[in-house]
């Protein structure tokens, strides 16, 4: 799974779709559902030099045939899927459900499956998996796939993605109600489990560190009253935990102890990712693109979109921190300093939808958006920003779009469509 050094936060502008585009999978109507997004996607653009990007040409139909070698095609020819399957794929858009690693892809379903990545075939099934809107997350090594019990028993398990055989299990006691794990580094599994009232009830939850080796409890902290156990988004850097709520909280932890280092209120509220990198955490607030340093919360840069325009989330990968505004424009920035070093309006000319995530293959980077009209997979040329070309399966399916990569193909996962495309 390519993330970078991202972790998990967001903006406002494009969160509140997200939300409705949740809701309508619970019944909503996409009448009324698309002519309100299409109001919200029509916001003003933002000036500033980019590039020009090569026409657009659509969608391959479901006959075209893969680039020959696998590679990608050239600039302004979409490429058709190496593979397509059907899923069991149950997602509400957030980045961490859907991963490729060990030589497999995986999206978060029940039963939750393992499909090879070069030939779709399924490797392993695992009934009752994940539970819907847990993250998929992987250890260091990328060695254990750690998930919330389907069986909702309380136990965190830690699978081998390989294989999908159970390799780590834990469970942190009767009194807490599902607990699900939201970070993991080299050392520890952390998670956010609901504190149970002798009703059955729960008011408060606490934040707890498991041992990856052993399963032990390492620390728990209990949280704020009125904090929620979900929409908990969070990243480990070092000594550092740090994660963003529903209720505009920006928290760090010290990893060793769960002793808060310090909190303080966003702006804006946090439904999606944020990024790390070395020592500052980014994160997207409205109309400002803010860093702050991880052991005191001080501001070290910020930068400011154009007028009546949102960040996105952002992504760091191979050094380098891409973002999107709602304008469409397309950013590239040094994530110590916050510097330029590119601003591409290749999305704006082309009138594409905004990507909200990334994954990068040599040197082309990925782009993936919510909505499906005029979005899907964007491709840039990740020395600029040119937009290189757009993949569309061309189903309409409301759900967002995902991506991750194996670093040698690309996996787009649209409602329960996965495909598989050609990565360098």
């Amino acid at each position: 799974m390519s993330k970078g050094s991202t972790g998990y936060g967001t903006t406002a502008g494009r969160s509140s779709r997200r939300r409705i585009l949740r809701l309508a999978g619970a019944g909503l109507t996409m009448a009324a559902l698309g002519a309100g997004l299409t109001g919200c996607e029509d916001e003003l653009a933002t000036g500033g030099a980019g590039s020009t990007p090569p026409p657009r040409t659509p969608s391959p139909e479901p006959d075209g045939k893969a680039p020959e070698g696998g590679k990608t095609p050239e600039d302004g020819q979409t490429p058709a899927p190496l593979w397509t399957k059907s899923t069991s794929a149950a997602t509400y858009g957030d980045n961490d459900e859907l991963v490729a690693v060990g030589g497999v892809v995986i999206a978060s379903g029940d039963p939750l499956a393992a499909l090879d990545g070069a030939t779709g075939g399924e490797r392993w099934s695992l009934p009752g998996g994940a539970i819907p809107g847990a993250p998929l997350l992987l250890g260091d090594g990328n060695d254990t796939l750690y998930l919330a019990s389907g069986k909702y028993d309380g136990s965190v398990i830690g699978y081998a993605p390989a294989s999908g055989k159970e390799t780590w299990r834990s469970h942190l006691g009767k009194e807490y109600r599902q607990p699900r794990p939201v970070a993991v580094d080299g050392t520890q599994v952390y998670v956010i489990a609901e504190i149970l009232e002798a009703d059955g009830s729960s008011r408060t939850n606490v934040i707890a560190a498991l041992n990856s080796g052993t399963g032990k409890l390492v620390w728990k902290e209990q949280r704020d009253l009125g904090t929620q156990q979900n929409g908990v988004h969070a990243a480990v850097q070092g000594r550092y935990l740090v994660y963003t709520d529903f209720k505009k909280n920006l928290t760090v932890r010290d990893t060793a102890t769960g002793r808060q280092v310090w909190t303080q209120k966003t702006t804006k509220t946090s439904y999606g990712p944020f990024a790390v990198h070395q020592d500052l955490v980014i994160v997207p607030q409205g109309q400002k693109l803010q860093a702050f340093a991880l052991s005191d919360g001080s501001e070290k840069w910020s930068v400011t979109a154009e007028q009546f325009t949102t960040f996105r989330e952002p992504t760091v990968l191979d050094d380098v921190l891409y973002i999107a505004d709602s304008g469409r424009t397309l950013w590239a920035l040094a994530p110590r300093t916050g510097k330029k070093a590119w601003q591409s309006t290749a999305l704006k000319d082309a009138g594409a939808q905004v990507p909200r995530q990334f994954v990068r293959v040599g040197s082309t980077l990925y782009g993936a958006t919510d909505l499906d009209k005029q979005g899907g997979i964007h491709a840039f040329d990740a020395k600029n920003g040119a937009l290189r070309w757009t993949f569309n399966d061309k189903s309409g399916d409301y759900h967002a779009w995902l991506v991750a990569t194996d670093g040698k193909h690309v996996f787009a996962l649209h409602g329960k469509k996965l495909h598989a495309l050609p990565g360098a």
